[in-house]
């Protein structure tokens, strides 16, 4: 604005102090008062003297201040947070954003700011921070109002309108629209293995008028199909969720699309539970004592983890002797209660040198056998006693272990046992088995997933079983590939062997010693179903916005496509590429929050995504009912833009602060009418020159008068 105007005013600057001023003043008009109550002559012309001098002291000016106009500074903030993603509502919040700022360039004087307000960490849409941080270089003397172009979800709504000027809604939606949500009221981070967790859960409509609905909810987890239920809108429910395994259980919760709501993706809710195991409830049985079975015994105790349950059988159940009860140092074998009645409280039973001398009747040892069947864990560490007489390969156990002497059975069968210097190596599956791969010195460090060129890195065993049937899968091997660790799925269960008992070794640093801790760990893990140590898998994960699908594959070639199905339910296919052996990766972008399906024909994987900012997707709809009150207490308004090609932007006018800045069509910013002065001139009344004799010439008169 360049148009200027002038502005006269009167000014007094006293030449003497202002009471000295007043004093003179007061005397002046006593004097003169006195003079004219007697009738002086030439009285009226001194008082003329006395008020031109009183008047000169005041010292009256008249200033002239030129101005220049100040424009008035409006604020148009466009919501760019996550909600406003959904349909239309961007692309109509840009062409409305365009259409204001060229209205307001048609309105001189007036200077309209874009603001972009993005969401703001997890705290929902901050629009009234963005708005304080506009109007912090705007004087308030110029601040003309805000519009605000938002779905009205807002986050941070003020007791009262900012500014004292007029603030209005441009809402890209045609009206009040409803959506369906899921709201988490109580998810435990963790649950014990064997026992359940209970998810509080509540489906609600929000804008719908209808009450006593309900609503169709489907619950999917990884290990179950899904499970359909109908629940009360608006009712708080408990899911229980059993906790089969260790490690990340992802549950999706989903409910039935709400007809007429505007968009489904906070219908569902996924939670994630990890499964952590109390205690590991573990029965060691030892057959004759050896060297290896304090070792077992230390490695077990030093978990705090571990609930060991130890027993060196040496003596049969059922054997009845008449030493005095004072006098016995052995206790009976509680075999019936570990054998037959608590069984199944075990997560592992192991089997250190144990032998079938007439200790174990075999109606034990067939139920250790229907207990891997059901889904237990045995492991079994064996030395010459399962060549030799009594061996458990001759007993109910036969049928679940994954290995068997050579010769059992036949007067060879002690040729089994082979004595002589080794070292224990990986075979070339056991170098991809997730169980074996990671132990320290079975890779080449150059070349993760390969066995190491540099030759064994573990110290030596000297005595072996030799096998003459392998059933499962072989990791460890010895001289000529000659088998050590065997792994086998029986049933529902798993059963490891080590087809040696000189691992005791390596607990002593013999010739360097060996990972014994971290093997027997992962073994022990993978005989109790531990999700990362599956040697053949599917896993997804999402985190910083991407998906990572990983397929391990033991049995076939891994790399290959696998199908990946976002939230929203579009389906893409991700191309895997080999990054080790028997292992294939491959990512994606999954900003999407919600439920990422991976499939790869034989196995199913889920992933959680969740929403960079929860608050945002709390409750979806386009809704004025959050900002009428500051909308109208404000004086501004609100207006449905629609969704079409072609928003109905209102027009922009220009109002008097006070006046009613909205109407039919149109909604107004406040003209404030500010100013700067650049130019400043001050015209003294009474100069010097003229006062000092006008006010001789007034004395003179009177003394003329008064000498007639």
């Amino acid at each position: 604005m360049n148009a200027h105007r002038l502005l006269l005013a009167l000014h007094v600057a006293p030449l003497i102090p202002s009471a000295a001023l007043a004093a003179l003043a007061v005397l002046a008009l006593a004097v003169s008062g006195l003079a004219l109550w007697r009738r002086a002559r030439g009285a009226i012309w001194r008082a003329a003297a006395f008020a031109v001098l009183v008047a000169w002291l005041a010292g009256p000016s008249i200033w002239r201040e030129t101005l220049h106009p100040l424009g008035d500074i409006g604020v148009l903030l466009v919501d760019r947070s996550a909600s406003m993603a959904i349909g239309a509502r961007a692309r109509v919040a840009t062409a409305t954003a365009a259409a204001l700022r060229a209205a307001a360039a048609r309105h001189p004087g007036l200077d309209l700011r874009v603001v972009d307000v993005p969401e703001h960490g997890d705290r929902g849409t901050r629009l009234f921070a963005a708005l304080a941080r506009a109007r912090a270089d705007i004087p308030p003397a110029r601040y003309a109002g805000a519009i605000a172009i938002s779905d009205g979800e807002i986050a941070d709504i003020p007791a009262h309108p900012p500014g004292g000027a007029p603030f209005h809604l441009l809402i890209p939606a045609h009206g009040e629209e409803t959506d369906r949500v899921i709201r988490i009221l109580a998810a435990p981070a963790y649950g014990i293995v064997g026992k359940s967790v209970t998810l509080r859960i509540a489906v609600e409509d929000l804008g719908a008028r209808d009450v006593g609905r309900s609503a169709v909810l489907t619950i999917r987890r990884q290990d179950a199909p899904p499970l359909r239920e109908t629940v009360a809108v608006g009712t708080p429910i408990s899911i229980p969720v059993p906790i089969r395994r260790a490690g990340p259980v992802v549950i999706a919760l989903t409910a039935a699309k709400l007809p007429g709501e505007v968009a489904t993706i906070n219908n569902t809710q996924v939670v994630t539970i990890t499964g952590v195991r109390d205690r590991l409830r573990v029965l060691l049985v030892s057959g004759s004592p050896h060297q290896g079975e304090r070792t077992w015994r230390r490695l077990l105790r030093s978990d705090p983890a571990v609930d060991l349950l130890h027993f060196t059988i040496l003596r049969p159940p059922d054997k009845v002797d008449l030493t005095p009860l004072d006098q016995l140092s052995l206790i009976p074998f509680p075999v019936d209660e570990l054998f037959a009645q608590r069984i199944d409280r075990f997560d592992l039973i192991i089997l250190d040198r144990f032998a079938d001398t007439g200790l174990l009747p075999y109606r034990y040892l067939e139920n250790v056998a229907a207990y891997v069947r059901r889904g237990g864990a045995l492991l079994l560490d064996v030395g010459p006693e399962i060549a030799g007489p009594g061996s458990l390969a001759e007993t109910p156990l036969r049928p679940v272990l994954p290995a068997v002497p050579a010769g059992i059975g036949t007067p060879d069968s002690a040729a089994a046992v082979v004595n002589g210097r080794f070292r224990p190596r990986l075979s070339a599956l056991g170098a991809r088995d997730p169980v074996t791969a990671a132990l320290p010195g079975a890779n080449d460090p150059a070349h993760p997933g390969a066995p190491s060129q540099r030759g064994p890195q573990w110290g030596a065993w000297y005595r072996r079983i030799a096998p003459g049937e392998v059933r499962g899968e072989v990791l460890m091997v010895g001289p000529d590939h000659a088998p050590l660790l065997v792994l086998d799925r029986v049933g529902k269960g798993r059963v490891a062997m080590l087809l040696s008992d000189q691992i005791w070794l390596w607990s002593h640093g013999h010739d360097g010693g060996g990972p014994v801790a971290a093997l027997l760990r992962r073994v022990a893990h993978w005989l109790m179903k531990e999700p990362a140590l599956e040697e053949n898998a599917l896993t997804a994960t999402v985190a910083g916005g991407r998906l990572t699908v990983r397929r391990r594959r033991l049995d076939g070639p891994a790399p290959g496509p696998v199908r990946v199905t976002a939230p929203d339910g579009t389906v893409r296919t991700l191309m895997l590429a080999r990054v080790a052996p028997g292992l294939a990766e491959g990512t994606l972008d999954a900003t999407r929050p919600g439920l990422w399906r991976v499939g790869d024909g034989r196995r199913t994987a889920f992933a959680a995504a969740a929403a960079a900012d929860p608050a945002e997707y709390a409750d979806l709809r386009a809704t004025a009912t959050k900002l009428a009150g500051l909308v109208h207490a404000s004086g501004g308004g609100i207006v449905w833009l629609g969704t079409g090609t072609a928003p109905r932007v209102p027009a922009l006018r220009r109002v008097a602060p006070g006046a009613a800045a909205s109407g039919a069509g149109w909604i107004g910013l406040a003209r404030r009418g500010d100013h700067e002065v650049t130019g400043l001139a001050r015209l003294p009344l009474l100069p010097p020159w003229a006062a000092l004799p006008l006010i001789l010439g007034l004395l003179g008169l009177g003394w003329w008068r008064e000498g007639r």
